[in-house]
């Protein structure tokens, strides 16, 4: 049974999420502060976090950068917010998935489902699979380069993994996403960009001279096997 801590100030949201979560079969934890909620976490590891934007003693946002530092827990932020700016600094710091207010809680019942599904650990390679210069370890959730252990975030790691999949196919913004775990349809496809930029600044520390990471204007990214 997977575990969903839910971080919102308002009771009367807060339980209609606990209700339609409890109703998938998943267990909840309510918490209205953010401060507690990160001590949870660190005690207590859930599998998912709700995590309001508009909390009254951290934001969401700075909430979510200081988990980062010690957890790649997903995470959906609610926000009475729309603006495109918003949804973009949500997916940089390291969110999954968005929710405007007001929203169907079946629907975040539903994206918790498929964020859950999607970083599910995948089966259909070796735990430890050579590819050129890179070394794949699913089961340690690691990749070597040139036989050096590379310090990723988790979709720094599932971006990698995706390419590493299949050399030298050209996957789009969309693709690579779905590869993340992030829903297409959430609108962050040009965050894909920030994230190979820091994918190929690690890969150069390693290898200076080498660029893996092949960029296809207007069509996406590709791995050459270098």
């Amino acid at each position: 049974m997977s575990h969903i801590l839910i971080v919102e100030d308002e009771a009367a949201i807060a339980d209609t999420l606990i209700y339609a979560l409890q109703a998938e079969g998943y267990a909840t934890t309510w918490l209205p502060l953010a401060e507690a909620a990160l001590a949870f976490q660190q005690r207590s590891p859930a599998d998912l976090l709700i995590l309001d934007v508009g909390l009254p003693d951290i934001s969401g946002f700075e909430a979510c950068k200081r988990l980062r530092r010690f957890s790649e827990v997903p995470v959906i932020f609610l926000t009475a917010r729309d603006a495109e700016i918003d949804r973009v600094v949500g997916l940089e710091i390291g969110a999954d998935d968005y929710v405007v207010k007001p929203f169907s809680p079946r629907e975040v019942a539903a994206r918790v489902k498929a964020i859950l599904k999607r970083m599910a650990p995948r089966a259909v390679e070796p735990a430890s699979a050579p590819r050129g210069p890179f070394l794949l370890d699913e089961t340690r959730v690691q990749i070597h380069y040139h036989g050096q252990l590379l310090g990723l975030t988790r979709h720094e790691f599932r971006l990698l993994q995706t390419l590493l999949g299949q050399p030298e196919r050209v996957f789009s913004r969309e693709q690579l996403l779905d590869g993340v775990g992030v829903a297409a349809d959430a609108g962050y496809e040009r965050n894909i960009d920030s994230h190979i930029k820091s994918l190929r600044a690690k890969l150069r520390q390693v290898a200076a001279d080498a660029e893996p990471i092949q960029t296809h204007r207007g069509l996406g990214y590709s791995l050459r096997l270098v």
